[in-house]
């Protein structure tokens, strides 16, 4: 199945490509023992934001109306030093314009209000709606084939503190142009960090076609209890230790690969 990519129509060629990745760095070791957590985080791909490997997007949620963005660079001596700041003040009632305020600009840049505005619009989208949420906008937007949806949510199992919620939503992409986006929710006092080489997100394909719940007969449940039983008594035999107590084994993952082939290998 093949997926088309498009570049970020506003900051088109910056930002890695999607990659699909089984591991997450923050998530316990002995989760590398286990296929079917691995297998989840591998689903689709991840997605990066549309920034150089050396720019960092900061969002801050001040109050319950104000986010502050900065954007910041980092050097080779690992020091950062900020391009921009701006505050987003929104608007109260219906039909109000929310307002933004220029803090601080690099003098080497010589941008103007309206000039960081667009930068940040071509890294957000969407913010505070709902209240506290910052859309971010993904360096590729993806064309499907006929009858395939892409689902968009968080990095699956990536359990680092602190945790952001991210919006989940499934668009039929095979005739909407949707540009990529996150909605991250930020608290108030809250803090989002985004750098160029970590993932904001993670799309998922999927085919748009109906699921029927149909109830199991009596040999269906056999069936299952007994291959279920078999499959616990062949793990059982094939457990091997770490040097830390661990307990693992590889069954999984060979009955895997007899069923798949060789494309279910790591």
């Amino acid at each position: 199945m093949d997926v088309t990519l498009i570049p970020n129509q506003r900051r088109p060629g910056v930002g890695r490509r999607p990659a699909a990745e089984n591991r997450r760095a923050w998530l316990p070791q002995q989760a590398r023992f286990c296929p079917v957590v691995e297998d989840a985080s591998r689903a689709g791909f991840l997605v990066y934001p549309p920034l150089h490997d050396y720019e960092v997007l900061q969002a801050r949620r001040l109050r319950e109306d104000q986010l502050r963005f900065s954007l910041v660079v980092t050097g080779d001596d690992s020091a950062s030093r900020p391009l921009w700041t701006i505050d987003l003040t929104m608007a109260a009632g219906s039909g109000g314009l929310d307002s933004y305020d220029l803090r601080f600009v690099a003098d080497e840049l010589d941008l103007n209000q309206q000039q960081v505005i667009a930068q940040l619009e071509a890294l957000t989208t969407n913010l505070n709606a709902p209240p506290g949420a910052v859309g971010l906008r993904g360096s590729f937007d993806f064309v499907t084939p006929e009858g395939w949806d892409t689902f968009y949510t968080g990095v699956l199992n990536e359990l680092a503190p602190p945790h952001v919620p991210v919006m989940a939503a499934r668009i039929e992409t095979d005739w909407y142009s949707q540009p990529t986006e996150f909605r991250h929710v930020l608290d108030v006092g809250q803090t989002l960090s985004v750098a160029g080489t970590s993932p904001i997100g993670q799309v998922i394909f999927a085919p748009r076609e109906p699921v029927a719940l149909i109830d199991a007969t009596e040999s269906d449940t056999a069936r299952f209890t007994e291959a279920q039983q078999q499959y616990w008594s062949d793990r059982g035999s094939k457990e091997r230790a770490t040097n830390f107590g661990t307990l693992y084994t590889y069954h999984y993952r060979d009955l895997q690969k007899e069923h798949r082939g060789d494309e279910a290998a790591d």
